[in-house]
């Protein structure tokens, strides 16, 4: 077979489900009484929130008699448990069932359960290939050294991959020509620590903001991934003095299909070194949020830029680069420890 139709036979050669943390929600919309399900790594589960604000991630199945845990279902939660639909089984955020309508609990009935942290506010749980335990953990969350927005979320669902997505990181090329931005500079090495990837970059770019004129930006980025499942990219906005946070969260949904999520969060802004069109008559606490509208929609128009190219490419197992294209190769080197060969696959969860 000719090396390039081998290539395009390898075109599907990565397992939909590296190995790592994956984006479950936001603690705040889990506080709420009705249960989360959702597709997530090729498993359906249910996520809840008991009253001590403690989470739950399970396989969306009862061990009782395998009833769906998912709301449209019938299951509840009630006083922090989830009371399954079929026969009003409760289950604790320890996975354990803890009462039942006809009598005692049943001890041995307990919910297969994902292990989970919380990085400020947002909920990731872990997919260990082969079910094994997590191997390494997600870092703290950022300083909370000023006062900064509450989040802003956006979420697009297509056919794509983690580390398709992830690439960007370093594919500094694409933002010029998808992009449109100008004077794309890469300000460092692409450094490597076991799970953890940082890549240091600038740019500058025009926007238009509603009717309010035109905004020309020139930032400064540092992005750090953590497996393939995690971005976070801390802004330096120059000519405003605007300082913005950005989750990118990538998660496979069906094998097929993943739900990429932009996370933003700004700094508030007393004292802006420029004037900002239409907001220098707001009070200083309304900025921020305001902005942070304005930066969470501005990135989900240019991840929907990157979707159609994602959707539609292949994957080349040995592209053919230029030195444009930077350290692309060194960032699949660092992908290749989130597919571990671990033996035949058992429960990935406990």
């Amino acid at each position: 077979m000719p090396s390039d139709m081998a290539e395009t036979a390898n075109i599907r050669s990565l397992s939909p489900f590296p190995e790592g943390w994956y984006f479950i929600g936001a603690h705040r919309d889990l506080q709420k009484s009705r249960p989360h399900a959702a597709m997530w790594m090729g498993r359906k589960i249910v996520a809840w929130c008991d009253d001590r604000g403690d989470i739950c991630v399970a396989e969306a199945v009862c061990p009782h008699l395998g009833s769906d845990l998912s709301p449209e279902a019938g299951t509840r939660v009630v006083d922090g448990q989830l009371v399954c639909p079929f026969h009003g089984f409760e289950f604790d955020v320890t996975g354990q069932c803890v009462a039942t309508p006809s009598g005692d609990p049943a001890r041995s009935a307990r919910l297969r359960l994902f292990e989970t942290c919380n990085i400020g506010g947002l909920i990731f749980a872990w997919w260990g290939v082969g079910g094994r335990e997590p191997q390494w953990h997600l870092p703290s969350a950022p300083p909370n050294d000023g006062d900064w927005s509450d989040f802003e979320l956006r979420t697009v669902r297509f056919a794509g991959h983690p580390q398709e997505t992830s690439e960007n990181s370093v594919d500094i090329a694409h933002l010029s020509y998808i992009h449109g931005y100008d004077n794309v500079t890469s300000d460092a090495p692409v450094t490597i620590e076991g799970p953890c990837l940082e890549s240091r970059f600038g740019f500058s770019s025009t926007r238009s903001i509603a009717k309010l004129g035109r905004l020309s930006l020139r930032v400064s980025a540092v992005a750090r991934v953590v497996g393939l499942g995690y971005s976070y990219v801390e802004f330096q906005e120059h000519t405003i003095g605007m300082d913005a946070r950005l989750w990118v969260l990538a998660t496979p949904v069906d094998g097929t299909l993943i739900d990429l999520t932009i996370v933003s969060s700004v700094c508030e802004l007393r004292e802006p070194k420029r004037p900002i069109a239409g907001l220098k008559f707001l009070p200083w606490r309304m900025r921020a949020p305001i902005l942070n509208k304005f930066v969470a929609d501005f990135q989900i128009q240019d991840v929907k830029q990157d979707v159609v190219i994602w959707s539609r490419k292949h994957y080349v197992p040995r592209p053919r680069l230029v030195r444009a294209d930077g350290e692309i190769m060194k960032y699949r080197e660092y992908c290749a420890q989130f597919y571990p060969e671990v033996g035949p696959c058992k429960s990935a969860t406990r």
